[in-house]
């Protein structure tokens, strides 16, 4: 493997030589080398750990988050809320409002996230180093930062040995380093582009939950009376849906499909929508046997496509990351106003783009769902609906199960209905996703920065929000990497 930021040194001293148990295997030495040493310190040197537990008492509620809880792809931090008695840990850590998580365990992954969350009595899993205070230099928000970045990655891929994870506990931290710029601008510029994608990834979580409430609230809160009593199948009953391998027979189907046909204001079948002007159609088979010989790659190229695989969208219906793909033929692209809908693996999960896109494909596995002519808001809320859908398991009700895995296909569709909700609720529904403002940040100082952002977040929409932090998330990387390097760097934001 290559690596840009750590090699072997050329020499070693005898009590190096005397640590590693007299092996000379060049892996036992791989580290950054810096040619200014003064710039660099040592993770142990420069942060305390919280190593209090907590005393858990059965009765009491916690919220409690898990190595998977971390967010590699932003640095939030998820928790869930579970009383003593359920808590997987007998002895988890404390933690409090904005210290760090590590995970010790398989660190290159990029398990570091900032705890956000000002909720009481949290606690974390045994298997998470908790930062509590860092050097009065630098700021939790700064060091989150570079932890994040290959930089920091690298040097724990350099503890790789046979047979072994590299991972970073507290034996491992005074192993590693991390730049400290003397210029203080510098670290508050950093310090604010990292809390401000912080910020943005938070307010994505509230702005989704806040649709999912109000979609829930809009279904349950206008019913008309008289829903039968849920009863099992019948014979009748199996013969007109025609297959066994489906949730169609459930009480979570009922209840959800009753929810939605006993709404006051009706439904539309899916395919019905729109005056029935709905196009479904699959994603681009990528099969060598297809398209012939394609190059895939993890960075951006010219003339390349974007290929957006539903394993990397979120709940919240954004992308994490896109793979890269070349290939000479015309390939099936996504337009603006789609709907991508993965209909297996991540089956449910859905996004749509609301500004005008080019290049972009996605596979086999996800469908393109096209209403022509229509107005955006009224894809976005169909999208939204979709997603409340997926959360509270009606499309797995719904869908094929038995191949293994849940699929979805355009028989499926046909028995999804969509609530017909006012026209001014799904405005407001579809303004929490897609709110278009104007981004001016261009004459903002580290001091100003924060003000300017957080007025933009109050009214931008999940889609705003994420673009805008994937911007500020490529200035960051760019920036620290200056640092490392001992470049020039510009303030901008």
């Amino acid at each position: 493997m290559s690596y840009k930021y750590i090699g072997v040194p050329t020499s070693i001293t005898l009590s190096e030589c005397k640590q590693n148990d007299a092996i000379f295997a060049p892996s036992k030495y791989t580290r950054f080398l810096p040619s200014n040493t003064e710039l660099f310190e040592p993770l142990s040197k420069i942060c305390k750990e919280r190593k209090q537990k907590v005393t858990v008492v059965k009765s009491k509620q916690y919220q409690y988050s898990e190595i998977g809880d971390i967010d590699i792809s932003n640095g939030t931090v998820q928790y869930r809320t579970d009383f003593g008695l359920d808590l997987p840990s007998e002895n988890p850590k404390l933690c409090k409002p904005n210290d760090l998580l590590i995970s010790t365990v398989r660190t290159y992954r990029g398990g570091f996230g900032m705890l956000i969350s000002d909720k009481d009595n949290h606690c974390c899993s045994p298997a998470i180093t908790v930062i509590k205070e860092v050097d009065q230099r630098i700021t939790k928000e700064y060091l989150l930062a570079v932890l994040r970045t290959d930089f920091f990655i690298e040097q724990i891929l350099g503890f790789q040995t046979r047979g072994m994870y590299p991972r970073l506990d507290s034996n491992a931290m005074d192993k590693v380093v991390i730049p400290i710029p003397k210029d203080e601008n510098i670290i508050k510029y950093v310090s604010a582009l990292m809390r401000a994608c912080l910020n943005k990834y938070e307010l994505i979580k509230k702005k989704h939950e806040e649709i999912l409430h109000l979609i829930d609230n809009e279904l349950t809160n206008n019913q008309n009376q008289g829903v039968n009593a849920y009863r099992l199948p019948t014979i009748k009953d199996l013969l007109k849906v025609g297959r066994l391998d489906t949730g169609l027979y459930s009480e979570n189907f009922w209840k959800q499909d009753a929810c939605i046909k006993n709404y006051s204001n009706g439904y539309t079948p899916f395919l019905k929508l729109n005056n029935e002007k709905v196009d479904i159609s699959r994603g681009q088979n990528l099969q060598e046997s297809n398209i012939g010989k394609s190059i895939y790659d993890d960075n951006p190229h010219k003339g390349y496509y974007r290929l957006a695989l539903s394993k990397n969208f979120t709940d919240a219906q954004t992308v994490v990351q896109y793979q890269y793909l070349g290939n000479p033929r015309k390939l099936k692209t996504i337009s603006m106003g789609e709907i991508i809908f993965s209909c297996r693996g991540d089956m449910g999960r859905n996004l749509v783009f609301c500004e005008p896109i080019d290049d972009i494909i996605t596979n086999i596995d996800s469908v393109h769902i096209a209403f022509k002519g229509q107005e955006l808001y009224k894809t976005i809320f169909i999208s939204q609906i979709l997603g409340y859908l997926r959360t509270n398991e009606y499309l797995k009700t719904i869908a094929i199960t038995g191949s293994g895995a849940d699929s979805f296909t355009k028989y499926q569709f046909a028995l999804l209905n969509i609530p017909n909700f006012p026209d001014s609720k799904q405005k407001e529904i579809a303004a929490l996703y897609h709110n278009p403002q104007d981004y001016n940040t261009e004459d903002c100082t580290v001091d100003t920065f924060l003000d300017v952002d957080n007025k933009y977040n109050a009214s931008a929409g999940i889609y705003e929000l994420d673009k805008t932090a994937k911007r500020l998330l490529k200035i960051l990387n760019d920036t620290i990497d200056k640092i490392v390097n001992e470049q020039s760097i510009d303030i901008v934001f």
